[in-house]
Order: C-alpha cells, then sequence, then structure tokens
C-alpha cells in the first residue's frame, strides 16, 4: 500500500490551484471540475495531490493535512514559496530542528525540511 493523494479542502480554489502547480510543478491530472482537481508530478513520481473545493472558509481548527516537503535547498525553497503565495507560520523551534513551517494561501500549515 502507498499513499495515492494528499487531499487538500480549500476555500480559495482557483488560488490555491496555481499555488500547488507552481510549488510542485504538478500538473492537474485533468481538467478541474466542480472544485476538484488531482495534480499529478508529469514524471508519476511521488502522490498525488488533490484540492477539494469547501464552500466556507476555514473557522476555528486548521486543516488537519500537513506535508512535509523535502529540499536540497531549503532556504531557496522558502524563499519561492513565500514569493508564490506562501506566509512563515510563527512556530517555536527548537535546537536542531531541520524545517520551516509555511501556510500556503489558504491557511493550511506544510513543512520544508532540508534534505
Amino acid at each position: 500500500m502507498k499513499i495515492g493523494s494528499i487531499v487538500i479542502r480549500c476555500y480559495e480554489f482557483e488560488k490555491m490551484l496555481e499555488f500547488w502547480q507552481e510549488a510542485l510543478h504538478y500538473q492537474p491530472k485533468e481538467p478541474p471540475k466542480d472544485g476538484w482537481v488531482i495534480l499529478r508530478d508529469p514524471e508519476g513520481n511521488g502522490p498525488n495531490i488533490s484540492l477539494d473545493q469547501v464552500l466556507h472558509p476555514h473557522t476555528g481548527k486548521r486543516s488537519k493535512i500537513h506535508l512535509d516537503l523535502y529540499a536540497d535547498d531549503q532556504a531557496a525553497e522558502v524563499q519561492r514559496l513565500v514569493q508564490l503565495g506562501a506566509r512563515r507560520y510563527p512556530w517555536c523551534y527548537q535546537p536542531g530542528d531541520d524545517y520551516v513551517v509555511l501556510e500556503d494561501p489558504d491557511g493550511n500549515l506544510f513543512c520544508v525540511v532540508q534534505n
């Protein structure tokens, strides 16, 4: 068994689609339809990322989705993702932590981990 797709529920569907396509260089498996799209690596590597549009913005608790993105050049990737619309999340880092916590444009947390 393996992970086939990681689903991210989102309110701003088009913004999220653009962000995750640029962030991971993934392409839609099929054109988006009814607030749903499956994004996949053009070379077939790794799990798919699926976006599922919700009708109301997140309230209270954040999404239960969490992605760890492994990067060879963490600083460069963090900078690139911030330029695409991610935001640094205020996190209480401990000495030796090898990750940076970011929020995607819809407020979902994810980490960029030094590979």
